[in-house]
C-alpha cells in the first residue's frame, strides 16, 4: 500500500489519546468520515439556516420591509413637498415620512440583530467541528497543517466567515433590493434621467469588478501568511526555554516580525485596492448628479417633468449611492469571507484516521476476533517502513510474548519510536504484516486497538489540566480518589501530589507544574490506571533517578505478570531486567534473546553495552 504518514521519530514526543462526546446537535459531523464531497463543503446559509425556520423567516420578512420603508421614502417626501406646494395639510404625509424612516431603521436593526444571533451559533459550531476534525486527522496531516494554522481557523479564519454571515443573507440581498427598486422607481418618475444616472455609472461597476478580481486573489495570500505566522509563533512559544536559555529573544522576534512586515504588506495592499471602491461609486455619483440636475431643470422647463418627482428623483439618486457603497465594502468582505470558507474546505477534506484506514482495508476482507490466549502481543513480518523515500524499518521481523518485559535497544534514529507508533497504528507500513494481540493490525478499529493497549511517549506529554483529568485521559469510567492515589503511590508520585495546591485537582501548566521526572511518573501511573494488556513505554526512565528508576522497575514487573510490556530502553538496568531484549540496528533486527545470550552472541549489542550507549544513568 501506498505510504502517507510520517514516521513517529526519535526524540519526538507522541501523541495522547483523548475520548470526545459528540455534539452532534451543534456541529456539523466531521468531514472525512464518509469521505463524501458533502461532508467536505461548508455550506455556510444551509448550516446557517438549518433547524431555524422561524428565525429565517422572521429575518428575511424585517430585511423586506426595511427595503419597502426605505424604497417608499424618498417618494413619501415628493408627495410632502408637492402637499406643500398646494398649500394642503401635510400632517399625514409628515406621519408617513417620520414612520417610514423609524420603520426602515427599527426593521433592518432587529433583521441584523437575529441574524448576528444565528451567525454566532454558526461560528461555533463551526469552531467545534474545526477542533473534533484536527483531532481526528492523521499525524502526518496535522503536523503538515501546523498547530499555528489550525489555531487561525478558529480566530481570523471563522470571524472572516462571520463576516460572510454578516455579509451575505442580508447587506447584500438588502442592497440589490434597494438598487434595483430604486431603479424601477427612478424609470417609472423619468425613464430619460434613469438613462443618464445608469450612464453614469456603468463605468464605476465596471471599475469595481476589476478591483474585486484583485481582491480575492490578495486575500488569499493575506490569510495564508496570516496562518504560518500564528504557527511560527506557537513554534517559539513551545521553545521558549530554549530560546531564553541561548539569550535569542531578540533573533527569533526579528525573525517573528519579519513574518508580521509580510502580513503588513499584503494587508496594505488590499486595502490600497479596497480604497478604491467608494471613490470610484462617488464618481459616479458626482457624474450622475450633474446630469441629472443639468437633464432635470430641462426637463422641468419644458414641462415634462414636475417639481415633486425631479425632487424625489434627486432623492433617489443620492439613495442609491449607499446601497452601491454597500454592497461595494460587502463584496469585499465577502472575497474575505469566500477565502476563509475555502481554507476551512481544504481541512475538512483531509481525511480522518478511521477514514483513511478504512481505505487501505481491501473489500471484502473479514475482521478475525482477538485470542485470548494469543501467542504473541506483537509480531512484526518483514515490515518495511518508509518515509519520503528514507527507510526507516528494513524488513523487520520481531515477536513480542504475550507476558512479560520486552526491551527494545539500538542507537538513536534505528527505528524504535516507529516501531511503537506501527504498533499504535499512528501511521501504516509499506508492506509486511503487523499483528497485535493475534488480530492483524488492519483489522483492528483504531478505538478498540488503543483501548487495549496504554502507550507513555518520550516526553511524557500531559494535558494542561488538572492531575485527576490526566489520569483519567480517554477513560470512560471513574476510579475513586483513592484508586488514583494507589496508581500515584506506586509509582512514588502520590506525596508529591498531595502536597499540590488543590491536590488531584489542580491544574497542571501553570505555577503548580511538575518536573520531567514527576511528568513522566504521572504518564507512567495513567498506564497503570488502564485495562491494557499491551503497555508500550518510550524511555520511561529517562528522567527518574535511582530510587524512582526502582520503584518502575517494581511497577514494570507488577504489569508484565499478566500483560505485555515493550520498552524502548536506554538504561542497562532496564535491558539487564528484561525477559526478551531485541536490537536494531539502521531500521533491521539483528538479534533477539536475553541480556546475557545477546552479550555472548551479538557483537552489535556488546558494542551497545561496551559503548555505554546503554547506560546506567539518564542519557
Amino acid at each position: 500500500m501506498q505510504h502517507t504518514e510520517r514516521p513517529v521519530q526519535e526524540g519526538e514526543s507522541g501523541t495522547m489519546k483523548a475520548t470526545t462526546s459528540t455534539d452532534a446537535a451543534t456541529a456539523a459531523p466531521a468531514a472525512g468520515g464518509t469521505g463524501a464531497e458533502e461532508s467536505q463543503q461548508l455550506r455556510v446559509l444551509r448550516e446557517l439556516t438549518r433547524g431555524r425556520a422561524a428565525q429565517t423567516c422572521a429575518v428575511a420578512l424585517l430585511a423586506l420591509v426595511s427595503a419597502a420603508a426605505t424604497l417608499a421614502l424618498p417618494m413619501v417626501v415628493g408627495r410632502l413637498l408637492a402637499v406643500i406646494q398646494r398649500g394642503d395639510s401635510p400632517t399625514w404625509w409628515v406621519v408617513a415620512m417620520v414612520g417610514a424612516g423609524l420603520g426602515s431603521a427599527a426593521a433592518g436593526a432587529l433583521a441584523a440583530y437575529l441574524l448576528g444571533l444565528m451567525g454566532r451559533e454558526l461560528i461555533r459550531g463551526l469552531r467545534v467541528r474545526t477542533m473534533r476534525h484536527s483531532l481526528e486527522l492523521r499525524l502526518q496531516d496535522s503536523r503538515t497543517e501546523g498547530s499555528g494554522n489550525l489555531v487561525a481557523r478558529l480566530t481570523a479564519d471563522a470571524a472572516m466567515v462571520k463576516n460572510l454571515v454578516d455579509i451575505g443573507p442580508i447587506q447584500l440581498p438588502m442592497a440589490g433590493i434597494t438598487v434595483l427598486g430604486t431603479l424601477v422607481i427612478m424609470g417609472l418618475l423619468d425613464w430619460v434621467l434613469l438613462s443618464i444616472t445608469v450612464l453614469a455609472f456603468v463605468v464605476a461597476v465596471g471599475l469595481i469588478a476589476l478591483v474585486v478580481r484583485g481582491l480575492r486573489r490578495r486575500y488569499t495570500a493575506v490569510q495564508g501568511e496570516i496562518g504560518a505566522l500564528a504557527q511560527q509563533f506557537v513554534a517559539a512559544l513551545d521553545s521558549l526555554t530554549i530560546i531564553k536559555a541561548c539569550r535569542a529573544e531578540r533573533i527569533v522576534g526579528d525573525r517573528l516580525a519579519a513574518r508580521a512586515g509580510e502580513v503588513a504588506r499584503l494587508e496594505t495592499g488590499a486595502a490600497r485596492m479596497e480604497s478604491l471602491m467608494v471613490p470610484i461609486i462617488n464618481l459616479g455619483q458626482q457624474i450622475a448628479l450633474v446630469s441629472v440636475v443639468i437633464g432635470g431643470g430641462s426637463r422641468m422647463l419644458d414641462g415634462h417633468l414636475p417639481l415633486a418627482d425631479f425632487i424625489s428623483f434627486l432623492l433617489y439618486l443620492l439613495q442609491l449611492t449607499a446601497p452601491l457603497i454597500m454592497a461595494a465594502s460587502g463584496v469585499s468582505g465577502l472575497q474575505m469571507g469566500l477565502v476563509a470558507r475555502k481554507r476551512f474546505e481544504a481541512l475538512f477534506a483531509l481525511p480522518t484516521e478511521t477514514a483513511a484506514r478504512a481505505a487501505t482495508v481491501p473489500p471484502g476482507r473479514v475482521p478475525t476476533s482477538p485470542e485470548d490466549d494469543a501467542p504473541t502481543a506483537v509480531r512484526f513480518e518483514d515490515v518495511v517502513f518508509a518515509y519520503d523515500g528514507h527507510p526507516v524499518l528494513r524488513n523487520v521481523d520481531l515477536t513480542v510474548p504475550p507476558h512479560g518485559l520486552t526491551a527494545l535497544v539500538g542507537l538513536s534514529g534505528s527505528g524504535k519510536t516507529t516501531a511503537l507508533g506501527l504498533v499504535e497504528g499512528f501511521m501504516e507500513p509499506d508492506s509486511g504484516r503487523i499483528e497485535v494481540l493475534g488480530r492483524p493490525l488492519a483489522d483492528w478499529p483504531l478505538d478498540e486497538l488503543r483501548s487495549r493497549i496504554a502507550y507513555v511517549d518520550q516526553s511524557s506529554t500531559l494535558l494542561q489540566d488538572t492531575v485527576r483529568e490526566n489520569l483519567l485521559l480517554g477513560r470512560t469510567d471513574e476510579p475513586s480518589d483513592a484508586d488514583l492515589m494507589a496508581a500515584l503511590d506506586r509509582v512514588g508520585l502520590a506525596e508529591e501530589i498531595r502536597r499540590l495546591p488543590q491536590g488531584l485537582d489542580t491544574v497542571l501548566g501553570g505555577a503548580a507544574d511538575l518536573s520531567g521526572g514527576q511528568r513522566q511518573r504521572l504518564a507512567l501511573a495513567r498506564a497503570v490506571l488502564a485495562d491494557a494488556r499491551l503497555v508500550l513505554l518510550d524511555e520511561p526512565s529517562s528522567h527518574l533517578d535511582s530510587v524512582n528508576e526502582r520503584k518502575l522497575r517494581d511497577v514494570v514487573d507488577e504489569l508484565a505478570v499478566d500483560r505485555a510490556v515493550l520498552v524502548v530502553a536506554h538504561r542497562i538496568s532496564t535491558v539487564q531486567h528484561a525477559d526478551r531484549v531485541i536490537v536494531l540496528d539502521a531500521g533491521r533486527v539483528v538479534d533477539q534473546g536475553t541480556h546475557m545470550n545477546l552479550l555472548d552472541r551479538c557483537p552489535d549489542y556488546a558494542d551497545l553495552v561496551s559503548g555505554q550507549v546503554l547506560s546506567t544513568v539518564s542519557r
